[in-house]
C-alpha cells in the first residue's frame, strides 16, 4: 500500500518476480518473457507436480520479501557511508538536506555553505513539500528522538521503512490522516476506497472505474478488516501492511492464484501463468505506483 492509502499495483510483479523484475521489458520479445516466466514457475512448483499451491505461493513471497530485505541492507550501507562524509557514524538531518538537494541538481557547496551559515534556501514548492515529508520520517527514525542524528540501523528504517516497525506504525498514520473523513482514527469501507481528502480528484471520478473500487473493497471486507466488523482499526492496518506477516503473505498468494485459475481447482498452472503473464510481469496499459520504500 501506498502513502496515500493506494494499493500498490506494482507489488504483485514484485513479489512474484523478485530480482527478475527489471529484465521483463514491456517491449521485449515476448517469447523471451515467456521463457523466464516458465523459469520462475518451475522455481515456486517445489514438489514438482506441474502446478502452484498457494503454500508455495506464500513460501515464495516471504522468500523474495526476505531477499529484499536483505538487498535493502546492503544498499542501505552504501548510502549511508555517501551521506557520512566524516565517518563519524552518524548522519545528521543537514548532512542528508545537502545531499538530497544535490541530487535533485543544486549546487551542492552552495547550499552546504547556506545551510552553514543559516541562510534561506531559494527552493521550489514541489522541492520543499517533499523535504518536509522526508524530515518528518527522519523525525521517526530518530529513536529515541534526541538530535536528529541517525545511526546506520536508523537510517535503514529512514530509507526503507517497510522494514521498520516504528515507521510501519508511523505510515498506518498517515494512511489514516489522510483517508479518515471523520477523525476517529479508524477507516470504514467508503472512506477505504475514496480519494485522500485534499486532493483535486473526487469519488465521483474514481466511481469511473468500478474494477478499482471492486477490488479495493474485496481488499477491505476479506483480508484488512480481520474480525469482519465494517471497520479498520489502525492495528488492523499495521498488521495488513508488514510485509513480514505470513498470514498476509498466505492471503496474497491466494488472491494472485485467483486471478488465473481459470480452472478453479485453487492452483496455477503454467499455462494459466502464461495467460495472464501482464498481470505477473507488468502491463503498459496500466499505471503503475512506484513501490513502498520508493515512496519514502
Amino acid at each position: 500500500m501506498e502513502m496515500d492509502g493506494h494499493l500498490n499495483k506494482e507489488f504483485h510483479q514484485e513479489v512474484f518476480l523478485g530480482k527478475e523484475m527489471e529484465e521483463f521489458d514491456e517491449d521485449s520479445e515476448p517469447r523471451r518473457n515467456r521463457r523466464k516466466l516458465m523459469a520462475i514457475f518451475s522455481k515456486v512448483d517445489i514438489n514438482r507436480d506441474k502446478r502452484i499451491s498457494a503454500k508455495e505461493m506464500q513460501r515464495w513471497i516471504m522468500e523474495k520479501t526476505e531477499e529484499h530485505f536483505q538487498e535493502a541492507v546492503e544498499e542501505n550501507k552504501m548510502h549511508f557511508r555517501a551521506v557520512d562524509p566524516d565517518g563519524d557514524g552518524h548522519v545528521s538531518w543537514d548532512e542528508y538536506k545537502i545531499k538530497f538537494l544535490a541530487s535533485k541538481g543544486f549546487n551542492e557547496k552552495e547550499v552546504a555553505e547556506k545551510i552553514k551559515n543559516n541562510e534561506e534556501l531559494k527552493i521550489d514548492e514541489e522541492t520543499q513539500e517533499v523535504l518536509d515529508n522526508l524530515k518528518d520520517r527522519w523525525y521517526q527514525a530518530d529513536n529515541p528522538p534526541a538530535d536528529l542524528l541517525l545511526n546506520e540501523e536508523e537510517f535503514l528504517s529512514f530509507l526503507h521503512p517497510e522494514h521498520s516497525r516504528g515507521m510501519l506504525k508511523f505510515m498506518v498514520k498517515e494512511i489514516v490522516r489522510d483517508l479518515d473523513q471523520d477523525g476517529d482514527k479508524k477507516l470504514t469501507l467508503s472512506e477505504f476506497i475514496s480519494l485522500p481528502v485534499g486532493t483535486v480528484e473526487n469519488q465521483q471520478a474514481q466511481d469511473i472505474d468500478d474494477d478499482w473500487v471492486k477490488d479495493r473493497k474485496k481488499e477491505f471486507e476479506e483480508v484488512i478488516d480481520a474480525n469482519h466488523d465494517g471497520i479498520v482499526t489502525m492495528e488492523e492496518l499495521e498488521e495488513y501492511m508488514d510485509p513480514m506477516n505470513e498470514y498476509n503473505a498466505l492471503n496474497e498468494a491466494k488472491q494472485m492464484i485467483a486471478v488465473a485459475d481459470e480452472n478453479q481447482n485453487h492452483h496455477l498452472e503454467l499455462e494459466e501463468i502464461l495467460k495472464y503473464s501482464e498481470y505477473f510481469t507488468g502491463s503498459k496499459l496500466m499505471d503503475y505506483a512506484r513501490n513502498v520504500h520508493e515512496e519514502f
